[in-house]
Parts: C-alpha cells; sequence; structure tokens
C-alpha cells in the first residue's frame, strides 16, 4: 500500500502544531518553509484536515493553523483517513467467480480467503494507527531528538506563530 505524500505532511504539521501554546495558529507558509514543502500543494493537505474538523484555521495576518483536539486525543489514523479516507484498503473484486473450472450455478456465499486476510491486516493496520496519539509521539520526540535541534525548532515555530 503506498499513501499520499500528503499523508506524510499532514502528520508531520499535525506534530509541529501539538506544541503550539493554546490560542496560537501556524500559518501554511510556515509550515511549508519549515518542512521545504510548496505551500501550494501542503494546502491541499491542510484543508483535508480543516474539513475532518482536525484543526482549526483562521484568517488574517497572525492565521493559520492549530489542532482542534488535545494530542492526546487525535490519532494517527485520524489524520490518515482525513487525507486518505475512511475506505478499505483491500477491495474485494470476487474475480474467483470468473474461474472457469467452477460448475455452472455454483454460487459462493461468503467472502473468499483472500479478501478476509486482507480485510484483517487492513484493521490490524487501522488498530495500530488508532493507538498511536500525537501526545506519544510528541514524548517519543523528546527522547530521540537532539534537545537543541528540539528547543530550536520550537522558537523557530514560536517566532512565526499568530
Amino acid at each position: 500500500m503506498i499513501l499520499k505524500s500528503q499523508v506524510e505532511w499532514a502528520l508531520h504539521c499535525c506534530a509541529i502544531l501539538a506544541g503550539l501554546p493554546d490560542g496560537r495558529y501556524l500559518s501554511t507558509k510556515a509550515l511549508a518553509e519549515l518542512h521545504g514543502l510548496p505551500k501550494e500543494y501542503l494546502s491541499k493537505a491542510l484543508q483535508s484536515l480543516s474539513q475532518a474538523g482536525l484543526v482549526h484555521t483562521t484568517l488574517g495576518p497572525s492565521g493559520g493553523y492549530r489542532l482542534a483536539r488535545a494530542p492526546a486525543e487525535l490519532t494517527f489514523l485520524d489524520v490518515v483517513e482525513a487525507v486518505e479516507g475512511s475506505g478499505r484498503t483491500f477491495v474485494c473484486q470476487n474475480i474467483r467467480a470468473n474461474n472457469p473450472c467452477r460448475p455452472k450455478g455454483f454460487c459462493d456465499s461468503g467472502s473468499c480467503a483472500i479478501a478476509r486476510i486482507m480485510w484483517e491486516a487492513d484493521e490490524a493496520w487501522r488498530t495500530a494507527l488508532r493507538k498511536a496519539t500525537f501526545a506519544d509521539l510528541g514524548k517519543m520526540l523528546k527522547q530521540e531528538i537532539d534537545p537543541g535541534i528540539w528547543a530550536g525548532t520550537f522558537d523557530w515555530v514560536l517566532k512565526r506563530a499568530g
């Protein structure tokens, strides 16, 4: 499975927005600059988050985006589904019905084993993403990122936050 680039972008933006103080917003321009992305393309990912109610937006010189939920209440699955949709990653086309060796009039009443395995894998993937919150991510990043880089990044972000 290959997810849209916008999923990665949206996840990284939410990670940054999770660190904003209450009442502060970060512009698309600042998020694009921080991640080295074209502002026009990033805005599509941010619009998906906004339409899903995952971020609040405000207009004006100090406008931009902030999380609509606490980082502990926002999951990776929320973001993935905002960008990609919530449909299954595997769609069964029931090609087994095309088998020329099947007896005439034979009818399968249930899903095939391949579809069931793929749907089970899809649910396991979604369960893992449903458990991963942005609060959890923040704890991981604090442990893994050099404190100087961590502090420098948020100093940079706060100077641009409205």
